[in-house]
């Protein structure tokens, strides 16, 4: 079935169809080789690229571990920030992130176009582990780790935070592994035992890490890694979402 040019680009998660014919007018967008043209029909068969790389279909899901740099505001567009995901992720396809990083936070996120995924992993109720390395402005004390791995109130929130596990590494850095999502729930809790967070990395998103991720860099998931993410995410399903 034939779909008009700017159609197809939106419907793969591009951009809009007017982003669409812009890329289009600047010769970003080639079909079967050739420039493409403003109104033109396409269909799946049609080799489609943007800017060199080709477009998958519009059913093709994609997910990424992607280290998001120090500095960098989680949102595609922000006229206000210096520099937002959408600025330093190049991708030919529109991604959202599942968990948020802060600005002053570095380290993994999960990048997809996969919503289902996104709400699987987002769900507070399935309590996936998410890990992070943490500096603080002093040293740790017992009495501190203790009150945090055994759950924290949270007065301005009028919120307990769910026990979770702490790993003292330094005197002034700690791994922690956490299973809920609270807005700035780390810096939080350090600010709740009279600590300041310096340095806040996420190195691990349930079974995806970091790994040797330098900052900017992604990899797409592909085989038994996403396989696992998946089955984590959707218990019991025999044909999981996410595999076109």
């Amino acid at each position: 079935m034939e779909t008009r040019l700017n159609k197809y680009l939106a419907q793969c998660g591009i951009c809009s169809r007017r982003d669409a014919d812009k890329l289009i007018e600047q010769k970003a967008v080639t079909v079967n080789g050739q420039a493409a043209l403003p109104g033109m029909k396409v269909t799946e068969a049609d080799d489609i690229r943007v800017n060199g790389r080709r477009i998958e279909g519009p059913d093709k899901k994609v997910v990424l571990a992607y280290y998001k740099p120090q500095g960098v505001i989680c949102t595609a567009r922000d006229e206000h920030a210096d520099r937002t995901i959408g600025d330093v992720l190049q991708y030919p396809v529109r991604l959202t992130y599942a968990g948020r990083l802060d600005k002053n936070s570095e380290g993994l996120l999960i990048m997809t176009n996969d919503g289902d995924l996104i709400d699987a992993m987002m769900r507070g109720a399935n309590r996936h582990e998410k890990e992070y390395l943490v500096k603080v402005d002093k040293p740790l004390t017992e009495a501190a780790l203790h009150k945090m791995r055994k759950g924290i109130w949270l007065e301005e929130l009028e919120q307990t935070t769910r026990p979770c596990e702490i790993t003292q590494l330094e005197s002034d850095t700690m791994r922690m592994i956490l299973t809920q999502g609270i807005n700035r729930q780390i810096r939080r809790m350090c600010e709740a035992t009279g600590y300041a967070v310096r340095e806040l990395k996420r190195t691990r998103v349930m079974n995806i890490e970091l790994a040797d991720l330098a900052p900017g860099e992604y990899r797409e998931l592909t085989g038994a890694e996403r396989e696992e993410l998946y089955r984590s995410c959707f218990p019991g399903m025999k044909n999981k979402p996410g595999k076109g």
